[in-house]
């Protein structure tokens, strides 16, 4: 996307085309391409002509519902949707902005009695239940905890809340590349190669697909997997379907094709020849949802299906020589690794040091750093004297391979104590990890005895530190210890007037004040058991919390966290509240349980929103990417650490075998490996500097996160591409 210090925004486009490169123009003029494929690097415009073309659409006269914006998450379609809340929008009608889960999801409930039967389900008269992340991992814990009791996958050693959703992950991809679900676990033993007792994983991987399939029909179930396959076989050739697609859409506009799956490209294939005007966007050298099935080799077979075809190549973000230590870097990643000695690899990292305020392209401490905390400093003073020179802290971004709690928490307590604001976001972070949820839920728990989920001293101690604003932990120790106490085998709180009054003096009447007013609170709840837990974190939330005196009250972030949950509760009860039979507590106990587990949090837009714009961004670099907006200034934090090239260890599923690509009976081998990390290395380097306008920060000490040495293939890589061009400058 371009940067509208540079260049301007899509939010000006329909007022000021003048703005606009001359070739932004011509995929502007929709008359005179119906029919193209735009693709270029990131960073040259290209959805910045996309929406340029939306409004032309609309400028023209174009009813906005005969529109369809397609793109592969939600997230992507920002640029859109920011341009249509604008004062810029021309009015003309709702546009559809869809994925394709989104459009199946759509068409499904309209043809919801044509399919039903067809589909296998047991109640085809019956309405279906759509389910999210969330509820359809709470449905395989459901069916899947009691078999690892029995001793199913004994040998993996990894969380449950992940076991649940790689093997959910398994269904999309068998789902989104269009094969039969009851292939996968024979697809990925005949792919490996290592000990035997593996293939009994994938056995057990399987069984547990076919039950969690089996219990989907029989209650009218559908995850994203049930809803792509219903599409693709009942819907997709459908005539009432096919006519209901030439009745409202007319023109289209796919953003990002690359990002999406094998089975969005064959829809489009077909659908396409329908449209009166079409615009493809294709993003040289991304694919970053490869692990979620997406394929770019099969988004780039559509480019024979359009009529004209435009590449962008002037990049308006990045600059030239930043553009060129990419290029390197790929160059590099075609040629054999050669292992460098400790010292070639040390010493040629301190040659381009940063010096303010004149900045060089990249930049590396300007010493040998040895321990991680030692990085962690270098970053924040780093990032303290931009700000100090002028930088909007919302021009600078922490990227990591993986961020970690403690990481999360160094960083955050670094920026906090030099008074720069910042922003995190981790996708997989599961919701029990925020401290907003435990302190939501622990106070939940405590208004209902009777789910008997008896939160210890810590959790309540923990919950009263979020909940109270200036509690701090050592009071809030001595206030649980106190107040907290058994009456008549429930754990219940005393009241403050209870405690002796030299107590109360230590603890302060202040903050005792705002504890009785919470506690009265729950008590009072305590008397309506009926209310669904998403009314009474709502009720909490809004009653208490939020108000003066309380933790949430200036909080934006605690305020995020509980609208997420409490959304994320009412979905899990819209779902499971007609199949109460399965469900052998309260729905909020259920709920709770599931929280325990670790269930990964569904995706919220509002994640991923630039909420507090002059802030500080931190995120997996993938993060960042998805994320689709360029910064100043980047820091990559241990660029020594191997997970900047090595894929996650997924023990359940392989997003490479798992894919149209890959021929069924061909075995995954360390070649095989060795070639799809370079591969995405090189997509991931090449997507962030070309999303960095000015300056690189790569950070590297000796010993990593753990304490232990490392030396990745990125730090190799780079340490190569620095020796390159130097060599290239002496000659």
């Amino acid at each position: 996307m371009i940067n509208s210090k540079i260049h301007p925004c899509y939010n000006t486009i329909s007022m000021n085309a003048k703005r606009l490169s001359p070739l932004q123009n011509q995929v502007a003029q929709f008359q005179e391409l119906p029919s193209l494929f735009l693709q270029g690097p990131a960073g040259t415009g290209k959805t910045t002509a996309g929406v340029a073309r939306l409004a032309a659409l609309l400028d023209s006269g174009v009813p906005g519902g005969s529109i369809l914006v397609f793109v592969p998450q939600r997230t992507l379609a920002t640029p859109y949707t920011d341009f249509l809340q604008s004062s810029s929008s021309p009015a003309g009608g709702m546009v559809n902005i869809l994925t394709l889960g989104g459009l199946a999801r759509r068409l499904i409930n309209l043809f919801w009695p044509l399919v039903a039967r067809p589909a296998g389900f047991l109640n085809p008269t019956r309405p279906p239940h759509f389910l999210t992340s969330e509820t359809a991992q709470y449905y395989m814990s459901h069916l899947v905890r009691p078999l690892l009791d029995e001793g199913l996958f004994h040998s993996v050693t990894i969380q449950r809340s992940r076991l649940y959703s790689q093997i959910l992950d398994n269904l999309n991809k068998s789902a989104i590349i269009g094969i039969p679900y009851t292939e996968i676990g024979d697809r990925l033993a005949s792919a490996w190669v290592g000990e035997p007792g593996q293939t009994r994983v994938y056995n057990d991987v399987q069984y547990c697909v076919n039950q969690f399939r089996q219990f989907c029909l029989e209650h009218n179930l559908l995850d994203y997997s049930l809803q792509i396959e219903i599409f693709k076989q009942h819907l997709w050739s459908s005539w009432l379907c096919q006519q209901y697609v030439k009745a409202n859409f007319h023109h289209f506009i796919f953003d990002n094709v690359e990002e999406d799956t094998p089975i969005a490209h064959d829809l489009i294939q077909d659908w396409l020849p329908e449209f009166e005007t079409s615009l493809l966007i294709f993003d040289q050298d991304a694919g970053y949802r490869r692990f979620l099935g997406s394929d770019p080799l099969s988004a780039l077979s559509l480019l024979n299906l359009c009529q004209s075809h435009i590449t962008f190549n002037t990049n308006y973000t990045c600059l030239p020589p930043l553009r060129k230590i990419a290029s390197e870097i790929g160059y590099l990643l075609e040629q054999p690794v050669r292992e460098a000695s400790e010292i070639d690899l040390i010493e040629n990292l301190n040659i381009s040091a940063s010096i303010l305020p004149d900045i060089p392209p990249v930049n590396f401490p300007p010493r040998i750093l040895r321990f991680y905390p030692q990085l962690l400093d270098w970053i924040t003073n780093e990032i303290s004297s931009l700000v100090a020179s002028g930088v909007s802290p919302g021009e600078i971004a922490i990227l990591t391979p993986y961020l970690s709690d403690a990481l999360r928490f160094s960083i955050t307590n670094r920026l906090s104590q030099a008074n720069i604001s910042y922003r995190t976001h981790r996708p997989s972070r599961s919701l029990r990890d925020e401290p907003a949820t435990h302190c939501l839920l622990t106070l939940a728990q405590l208004a209902h005895p009777a789910w008997e989920l008896h939160p210890t001293k810590f959790d309540v101690a923990y919950a009263l530190l979020q909940a109270i604003e200036g509690l701090d932990p050592v009071r809030a120790q001595i206030l649980v210890e106190i107040v907290y106490r058994q009456k008549d085998g429930i754990p219940h709180l005393n009241s403050f007037s209870q405690i002796t009054p030299d107590t109360q003096a230590r603890i302060t009447y202040s903050l005792g004040n705002r504890y009785e007013s919470l506690r009265q609170w729950l008590e009072s709840a305590m008397q309506d058991q009926e209310l669904e837990l998403d009314f009474f974190l709502s009720r909490l939330f809004g009653e208490v919390l939020s108000q003066p005196g309380y933790g949430f009250h200036a909080s934006l972030d605690a305020g995020r966290v509980a609208a997420n949950l409490i959304e994320s509760i009412q979905k899990f009860r819209w779902a499971i509240e007609e199949n109460l039979e399965t469900v052998p507590f309260s729905l909020g106990k259920e709920y709770i349980l599931m929280v325990r587990e670790g269930v990964i949090a569904a995706q919220y837009v509002s994640n991923w929103q630039t909420q507090a714009q002059n802030s500080v961004y931190i995120a997996p670099a993938y993060t960042f990417l998805m994320n689709n907006q360029a910064v100043d200034y980047q820091f990559w934090v241990d660029i020594g650490n191997p997970g900047w090239s090595e894929r996650l260890n997924q023990p359940l599923t392989h997003p490479y075998v798992l894919s149209r690509e890959w021929n069924r009976g061909r075995v995954w081998t360390n070649a095989d490996e060795y070639e799809a990390t370079l591969d995405s290395m090189y997509r991931l380097v090449s997507g962030l500097t070309r999303r960095c306008r000015k300056s690189l920060f790569l950070g590297f000490c000796e010993l990593n996160e753990q304490g232990f040495e490392n030396r990745g293939m990125l730090l190799k890589t780079i340490q190569r591409a620095l020796q390159m061009s130097h060599r290239s400058k002496d000659g």
